[in-house]
Formats: structure tokens, sequence, C-alpha cells
């Protein structure tokens, strides 16, 4: 059973998108929250996807979404959001975000949207992803100067595994897993452990 976390402080809004959901998951689990710090509390449990306003009580977008992504770093989030904000939709997309949608799309754009993102894509306005393809052309050449275990932390990463999970998997100490994340984050031009997840799972 699929678990759905729906973020948003209009009570309609909420409703309409937990029915959008209920279109390709009937028998989905969703919780609801009405600010950002409802919504980290909610994510602590890890559900599959995550339906997200940016304007809501409690944050910025920007720090809200940031806070939500670490609460849950493998959680597929659809940003639903009635913003043209370019450099507000980049940052986010850095921040691991797998989509956007208008608040005015019909349910069924949003269903397609979340199994797009829950197979692993992304749901993106044709405007953001022309900008976002055009940032990652540099990308593949600077990955050309990774060791093979570099990528295969890298792939790890990608995944959504922890520091001590990717450790245990290649049965090494989490120190040298920390060693090479800095090195990832260096190549890949990343902020952060999170950016580097998203910028893994666009080039691999």
């Amino acid at each position: 059973m699929r678990t759905c976390l729906v973020a948003d402080d209009h009570v309609l809004m909420r409703a309409a998108l937990a029915g959008a959901v209920h279109l390709g998951w009937p028998d989905a689990e969703i919780v609801e929250a009405a600010d950002f710090p409802a919504a980290w509390l909610a994510a602590r449990r890890r559900p599959d996807v995550a339906i997200v306003d940016l304007m809501m009580p409690g944050a910025t977008p920007r720090d809200g979404v940031r806070a939500l992504r670490e609460a849950s770093p493998a959680t597929a989030i659809l940003v639903v959001t009635g913003t043209d904000d370019d450099r507000l939709m980049l940052d986010l997309l850095d921040l691991g975000i797998a989509g956007f949608a208008a608040k005015t799309a019909s349910g069924a754009v949003i269903e397609a949207a979340l199994h797009l993102i829950v197979a692993g894509g992304r749901y993106l306005p044709p405007r953001l992803a022309e900008i976002a393809a055009a940032r990652q052309v540099a990308a593949p050449v600077a990955t050309a100067t990774l060791t093979d275990r570099q990528r295969d932390v890298l792939r790890l990463v990608a995944r959504g595994l922890s520091n001590k999970e990717i450790a245990n998997a290649l049965n090494v100490a989490p120190e040298t897993i920390k060693t090479h994340l800095a090195r990832l984050q260096s190549v890949l031009g990343a902020k952060n452990r999170t950016d580097a997840a998203t910028r893994a799972r666009d080039l691999l």
C-alpha cells in the first residue's frame, strides 16, 4: 500500500489532492499537514510520495522543502504551486524535488505526475526541463574523473541510502564514505549530500 503526505494550508486543496492520489492508488494511506512543521513531522514516517504546497506557514519555500527533504531523503516530492519563478524552482530541483504541477492541474494530471515520480522520473514544465537539461551538459565530463569505488558510492547515494548503509554495503568504514562524498560533492558541484543525491539520479 502506498503512503502519501499531502501538505497544503487550504482544506479544500488538501481534499482535492487526496482525491487525485486515490485515483491512482485507491488504498493509499494519506497523511495531511497544514503547515511546514507538521509536514516535517509527518515526513519522518517516510512516505512514498509527498505532495507539497510552497506557500505554507512555518518556513520559506526553500527552507521548508529543504527540511522536508532532510526528514525523508527517499520520499518522492511533487510540488504543487502557482509560481513561475524559474530561479526558485531550479533551487528546489537542487534540493531533490521530483516534479512540479500547477495548482490548476486536473486530478488526472496530478495522478500521472505521481506515477512518473514514484517510478523514478521527473515531472517538469517544458521550460524548466530545458533549463535543467542545459545545466547538466558539463556534468558527465566531470564524473569521468571518479574512481570505480566513488561511482559505487554515487549509485548508492542516488538510491537514497544513508552513509552507514552505504558503508555496510561496500564493507568499508563510515569515515571512508564521508571522504568519498566530499569528493563527489566537489565534482558534481553539489551544495550538500541531498543535492549530490539529486544530481546523481540525473546522471545514472
